[in-house]
Order: structure tokens, then C-alpha cells, then sequence
């Protein structure tokens, strides 16, 4: 019965979480995909070729237009480069495309505030001009030539075995505008919105996984972790600045072990936040979905084991900096929460009836909606390539 207990206890808690975001999530894809179908992503490729300011921020802005889940954002990484885009570029938008996506601050702003999403959107920039720097200055010159030459190889493979289809293609196989150009028989109102559907259904399906497995794990470790054991964890005494560097360094390494990524990160950091980590060190740990164990595995698939211990190293570093730099800067501008830490959200969700359940109803007919432009639009094609 103890054994039960504990069980159900750790899905009451992600199914709280879950019901308490769900209108977030619903609002940010539907944001995502209005910004992937009206965004060329065609011809901003072009402009990676070469590692300057505005290519730079052009692969960012992509990148955030660009939802993804980790896998995905990694095999797209992959494929600019491929097409010729230089290795600082295709990484900032890696990044961005798991990290200053619509949906992760909504999720953000509802479990801890405004604040956090304001940070992580500061912090994010801050990494990025810090992983640029950090490649400039130490990455052997060799290790892109690398990275070209066995990405060059992988492709030359798969020309070979043309069964053998990229994890990109499989992530959106749905997402392109001009795949949807054709839809003569519907106004150009029905075939925006449907193309809206296709690329908010394509995220939420590369993307699942890792948000529900998200509220899980935040859920069960909610339930079975004692809260002296998190305590332990981070340094509560002694200088602010030893405090600040401890809590950024074991941020991501909480991250790294715990498998999550992207959306799915967010239950889990309000429950640190609550236990005790650093403003900063929440900021590191949801900057650090790039550097889980499987994510390191596909860079030395990728790339190879020098450049993937090139590439984890150096996002590292740049995580645990970027929440260094927040921490003081928002805290020098009185920023940070102070006073007793909020209860854990995973923690003490409940399934109640209040505005959070009228928010969550219109998302669903909304989803459905979606759901509905998206499967009949396919179903249309299916019909038509059949005939």
C-alpha cells in the first residue's frame, strides 16, 4: 500500500502540473507555428555561411521561430552545417530553438514568474555571445573542418542508402510552406491556419515525450527525495559569490542526469527553485537540455568524440556563466525573489476549478480545432497521391 501510495502521489502531481500549463502550452505552440509558417526559413539559411553579428542573430531569431525539441534541434544544427552554415551560427540556433521558444516561457511565467522567463530571455543571449567567444578563443581550428568532413561522409552514406531518412525530416516532416502551397481548394485564410496546425501538431509530437516526461520525473522525485536531500545539494551559507558559482556549477549536472529536455525542464526547476538552488543556478540548469547524456551520444555520432567533447565542454562553461552573470545582474537590480522560497508548483499542484479550468477547456476545443485542419489537410493529400 506504501509502495501505491507514493506511485499515484507522483502522477497526481505531474497531472496537476500538467493541467495548471496546458493552456500555456496550447498558446505557445499555436504562437510557434504562426511563426514558423509566415517565416522564411529558405532564406535566412543563406545567411549562416559566415560567423558575424548578423548572421549570428539571424540564426537565434530562426532558432526561436523554430520550435524543437533537443533531437530535433541537433539534427537541424547538423543539416546547416551541411548546406554550408558555419559552426557558431547553426549552434546559436540550436540553442535558441529549445530555449527562447514561446513555449517554454509561458510555462515559465506560470510556475515561477515573470522574473525567471526575463532572465532566462537575458541569459540566453549572454550564452550564446559567451559560446561564440569561447569558440573563437580555444577551439582548435581543425575540429570545424572535422565536424564538415564526417558530416560530408555521413551524407555521402546515406546517398548511398537513401532508405535511411535524417532525424530532421522525420522531426517536421510537415512543416514546409511551400509543401502547402498547393491547397488550391481552400481560401487563403483556411490554408494559413492549416498550415498553423501542421507545424503546432509536428512540435507537440517531437516534443511530448520530453514535456510529459518532464512532469513525471519532477513528479516522482517531488514524492520520493527528501527535501534535506536537495538542501544539501547547494550551498546555503557563506559568500553570495562562492554561493552563486557552486549552485551554476551543479545546475546543469542535475540537468545532465536527469535526462530532460527543453519544455521539460521547467516542473523540475521550480522544484530546485524551492529547494534551495540559486536564482542563477535555476538559470543554468534550464539552459543545460544540450548537454543531457543522450544529446552528447548524437554529437559524437555527429561529429566525432573530439568535437563532441569540444562542444559539450564549451556549452557548459557557457551555461554556468550565463546564470553566474544573471545572478548579479538581476540581483544588483533587486530583481531576485527574496523572502521565504514558494512551495515547489510540482509539489503542491492540485486539480481545482477555478480560471486555470476555464483556460484549459478553451485550449482543448482550440487543440482540437488544430488537431482537426491537421489530419483532414493530410488525409486530403493521402487521398490525392493515391488517385
Amino acid at each position: 500500500m506504501a509502495v501505491m501510495d507514493w506511485l499515484w502521489l507522483s502522477f497526481y502531481h505531474a497531472l496537476a502540473m500538467l493541467w495548471a500549463t496546458f493552456w500555456a502550452l496550447v498558446l505557445g505552440f499555436t504562437i510557434s507555428g504562426v511563426l514558423q509558417v509566415f517565416v522564411s526559413k529558405e532564406k535566412m539559411t543563406r545567411a549562416f555561411g559566415r560567423t558575424n553579428l548578423k548572421s549570428v542573430a539571424i540564426a537565434t531569431g530562426l532558432g526561436a521561430a523554430s520550435s524543437s525539441c533537443s533531437y530535433a534541434a541537433v539534427a537541424a544544427a547538423r543539416s546547416a552545417i551541411q548546406q554550408g552554415a558555419a559552426l557558431v551560427p547553426a549552434l546559436a540556433f540550436m540553442f535558441a530553438s529549445t530555449n527562447l521558444v514561446i513555449e517554454l516561457g509561458a510555462v515559465l511565467w506560470v510556475l515561477m514568474g515573470w522574473t525567471f522567463v526575463a532572465a532566462e530571455l537575458v541569459g540566453a543571449f549572454i550564452l550564446i555571445a559567451l559560446m561564440w567567444l569561447f569558440i573563437r578563443l580555444f577551439l582548435p581550428q581543425n575540429i570545424e573542418n572535422e565536424i564538415r568532413v564526417r558530416i560530408a561522409m555521413r551524407a555521402a552514406k546515406r546517398v548511398s542508402h537513401p532508405a535511411h531518412s535524417t532525424l530532421l525530416s522525420h522531426a517536421h516532416p510537415e512543416c514546409s510552406p511551400a509543401e502547402h502551397a498547393h491547397d488550391h481548394e481552400q481560401d487563403h485564410v483556411d490554408a494559413s491556419w492549416t498550415r498553423v496546425a501542421h507545424a503546432a501538431v509536428t512540435d507537440w509530437a517531437m516534443l511530448w515525450k520530453e514535456i510529459l516526461g518532464g512532469f513525471l520525473i519532477a513528479g516522482f522525485l517531488a514524492t520520493l527525495v527528501p527535501h534535506d536531500w536537495w538542501e544539501a545539494l547547494f550551498l546555503e551559507s557563506g559568500p553570495a559569490v562562492v554561493r552563486s558559482i557552486e549552485n551554476a556549477l551543479v545546475g546543469p549536472i542535475i540537468a545532465v542526469i536527469s535526462f530532460v529536455c527543453s519544455v521539460g525542464n521547467i516542473p523540475l526547476a521550480s522544484l530546485l527553485w524551492s529547494h534551495g538552488i540559486s536564482f542563477g543556478g535555476v538559470i543554468s540548469f534550464i539552459y543545460a537540455d544540450l548537454i543531457v547524456i543522450p544529446i552528447i551520444s548524437i554529437y559524437a555520432k555527429y561529429y566525432g568524440v573530439r568535437a563532441a567533447a569540444w562542444i559539450t565542454a564549451i556549452f557548459y562553461a557557457s551555461m554556468v556563466l550565463a546564470g553566474i552573470i544573471v545572478d548579479f545582474v538581476f540581483g544588483s537590480l533587486g530583481l531576485i525573489p527574496k523572502g521565504a522560497r514558494p512551495p515547489s508548483a510540482i509539489e503542491h499542484a492540485h486539480i481545482v476549478w477555478d480560471y486555470t479550468s476555464w483556460l484549459d477547456f478553451v485550449a482543448l476545443v482550440f487543440a482540437a480545432w488544430l488537431l482537426f485542419l491537421h489530419f483532414r489537410s493530410r488525409n486530403k493529400r493521402i487521398a490525392h497521391v493515391c488517385h
